[in-house]
């Protein structure tokens, strides 16, 4: 069973406000089912136009329960998470774990079918051109070559952040979907929500948060890239606001602007929790409200590391609709 909980807190303590859901046998059965027939859906190619609305169509199937725990994560109520028990995920049928930077999925294995049932339901599935060449279903998994990077690649620990926080047109919505577990068992995703936070934070600290007084550089999945414009780091309800920041890629313009970035730092990370996904097991975060990172680990490079499948979502396709070629779901 996985555990959502402060770094410090008791193994068996979890958040309130988080939104989970352990599927039943017949809840799981169902959506076997229905991946199994979008998995065999003609062309057979993830990114293909006509396989991505039978995607769609087939995820309005979806159990009850299920379809209830998505449209309660779009109502944004909560942290901003949604962790999901009890996929079809069958761990001794996986091929071996990739090992090559850039890993995509193509073709629509039951794993990747059922990731895109869940995010075709809750948004529209979307992708960057320049990231993973521009695949919908990108495997998170350790590469030797880059296990010290502060990438989805390395097993150091990875900073918190939002998902390509540098970019006007970021996921609302990341979905991970643990295929394999690292082998001990301890490589969790740190998840901090700015409404955890925000308490910590004082006025002075929170009147230069909403200033846009700080500039984010592109993350090395996207290749050399400039900084972004200078931007606040919360923005929206002054009650409940959104955050953009990557700590390892978000810098202050000046000495103000990094003292309350700091102070940002430590307030996530005193709210944080961290999730150990176990196969078969999903988190949906909210990269408006919630920064993500990761504990480190030790792989083996042996085909049974650590996967993941990872998901991008948007809830209005329109909001990108000129940065997308035609109607696709890759951005440019």
């Amino acid at each position: 069973m996985s555990v959502l909980a402060a770094p410090d807190a008791a193994p068996d303590a979890v958040p309130a406000r988080t939104l989970r859901l352990e599927l039943t046998g017949p809840e799981r059965a169902a959506i076997r089912q229905l991946a199994g027939e979008l998995a065999g859906t003609a062309p057979a190619l993830l990114d293909d136009h006509d396989w991505l609305a039978e995607a769609r169509r087939l995820s309005c199937r979806l159990p009850l329960r299920l379809l209830e725990g998505l449209r309660e994560l779009r109502q944004d109520s909560g942290r901003g998470l949604f962790v999901l028990a009890g996929l079809p995920i069958d761990v001794g049928t996986l091929p071996n774990t990739p090992t090559v930077a850039g890993s995509v999925e193509r073709l629509p294995r039951l794993p990747a079918a059922v990731a895109m049932l869940l995010g075709q339901q809750l948004g529209e599935v979307v992708a960057y051109r320049d990231e993973k060449q521009g695949a919908l279903v990108q495997n998170v998994v350790p590469v030797s070559s880059l296990a010290h990077t502060q990438s989805n690649a390395g097993s150091v620990q990875l900073e918190l952040h939002n998902e390509n926080a540098f970019h006007p047109h970021r996921p609302d919505l990341i979905g991970l979907l643990c295929l394999r577990t690292d082998h001990e068992g301890r490589a969790g995703t740190l998840v901090a929500s700015i409404r955890d936070a925000l308490a910590l934070l004082t006025e002075d600290e929170l009147a230069l948060l909403r200033a846009p007084r700080f500039v984010t550089e592109a993350p090395p999945s996207f290749g050399a890239g400039g900084a972004t414009e200078p931007h606040p780091l919360l923005g929206g309800s002054p009650t409940d606001p959104d955050i953009r920041v990557d700590f390892n890629a978000t810098a202050g313009l000046d000495d103000e602007a990094g003292g309350a970035m700091a102070g940002l730092g430590a307030a996530l990370l005193a709210s944080a929790s961290s999730l150990v996904l176990r196969p078969g097991e999903m988190v949906f975060i909210d990269n408006r409200l919630v920064v993500h990172g990761r504990t480190d680990f030790t792989p083996r490079y042996d085909g049974r590391d650590r996967w993941l499948h990872r998901i991008y979502v948007h809830l209005d396709s329109r909001r990108s609709a000129g940065s997308r070629t035609g109607r696709g779901p890759v951005l440019i």
